[in-house]
């Protein structure tokens, strides 16, 4: 029998970073991150290929879909 895989509640800070994805104009390839408030750095943190992917970042990280900030 195949179990679900455990996600795991990983935090980060708020008051200093803002969850992000950066989408590519070119290739359309989607990076799920945390941009720097202070700077506009952006940090990868995984490669979304597909909406389950999506989902497995906001569960992760408790991120609401209307927190996230697209990058272009």
């Amino acid at each position: 029998m195949f179990r679900k895989k455990k996600t795991i509640k990983e935090e980060f800070e708020r008051t200093e970073k803002r969850p992000a994805i950066r989408c590519s104009i070119c290739t359309g390839e989607q990076v799920a991150g945390f941009q720097k408030l202070s700077t506009g750095k952006f940090e990868e943190v995984m490669v979304l290929r597909n909406e389950e992917d999506k989902k497995e970042y906001l569960e992760r990280y408790g991120i609401k879909e209307t927190e996230i900030v697209k990058i272009w």
